[in-house]
């Protein structure tokens, strides 16, 4: 048998791909950059194929380099589940549970969550990343996330989602566009440019105009809100609307404002909240537990 590339060059090889530089990819796997093109070259010889393009100024990764980061990655997640599942010989909720969540999710459910799973899982460590939703699908493509709270739907990528939960969205306005739209908010009833929305960074954009149904985006104010409390604010200063989470209402983002709560639009309107993760995972039976502990928090539980 021939022996095995190591996991330390296949470490090296994915810093370069993830930092595109020698110099960048040598610090943060803290070596020289001779020691990490000598281990990258080492993987090309004990591969037999070549995985990098190079001259004196840049290099490119080649076909084949692109595939062997792709499986390289797999096989070093796949390698840390497996340290971390003798470490906590065998039992799915001790150890380490990295998790992502978006910011219109985290801010209204991480805390109680967060409370729920120490109390009944004392030995599960958990690491908390908040981001959009697209830099969570990245890193958890690179390992460094486990599982995904995120609003559904979103493009998986080749991974795989539990639908856990229902959040309705709710109309938030001030008074007299409320008086004046009626509910269920008739969107044409509205003024131009009255409704905000958050960025178009933050997905529950898209999944709040497309659940309640807001068809003319002349309604829709050209300036955007960073945050959902930013949007609050936004809303009660400008005389306008927006749409709100009902996790958010339930968690008291409105005390103190004097925004009026309504139905949106015509039908029911709300994002699903699930559990997002690689396909290629052997922990499943500790998402299920996390999924089971988030269903608790959310309006309205789906899980079977």
């Amino acid at each position: 048998m021939s022996k095995l590339p190591s996991l330390k060059n296949l470490t090296y090889l994915l810093a370069l791909h993830q930092h595109q530089n020698f110099n960048r990819a040598a610090q943060a796997c803290f070596v020289s950059q001779s020691t990490l093109s000598s281990g990258i070259q080492n993987l090309e010889e004990q591969l037999g194929c070549q995985l990098i393009e190079r001259d004196h100024k840049s290099f490119l990764f080649t076909g084949m380099g692109e595939e062997v980061v792709e499986r390289a990655r797999e096989i070093l997640t796949h390698t840390e589940e497996l340290v971390n599942f003798a470490q906590s010989q065998g039992n799915i909720m001790e150890g380490p549970l990295r998790i992502g969540c978006i910011p219109t999710i985290g801010p209204f459910i991480l805390g109680p969550l967060s409370k729920a799973l120490k109390q009944n899982y004392p030995k599960l460590s958990l690491y908390i990343r908040e981001d959009t939703t697209h830099q969570l699908m990245n890193l958890l493509r690179d390992g460094d996330l486990d599982v995904l709270i995120l609003a559904l739907p979103v493009d998986l990528q080749g991974n795989q989602q539990w639908v856990v939960g229902k959040d309705p969205f709710k109309m938030a306005l001030v008074p007299e566009l409320a008086k004046l739209a009626g509910e269920p908010v008739d969107y044409n009833k509205l003024p131009n440019k009255s409704i905000f929305l958050l960025e178009k960074e933050h997905c529950m954009t898209g999944h709040a105009v497309t659940a309640c149904r807001l068809g003319n985006k002349d309604k829709i104010n050209p300036f955007t809100a960073s945050s959902l409390h930013s949007l609050i604010q936004m809303a009660e200063a400008l005389q306008g609307a927006t749409f709100v989470p009902q996790m958010a209402i339930d968690a008291g983002i409105l005390n103190g404002s004097d925004l009026i709560i309504t139905e949106p639009g015509d039908g029911e309107a709300y994002r699903e909240i699930g559990l997002v993760f690689r396909p290629t995972t052997s922990r499943r039976q500790t998402f299920r537990k996390l999924a089971e502990v988030l269903a608790e928090f959310l309006p309205i539980s789906t899980l079977n």
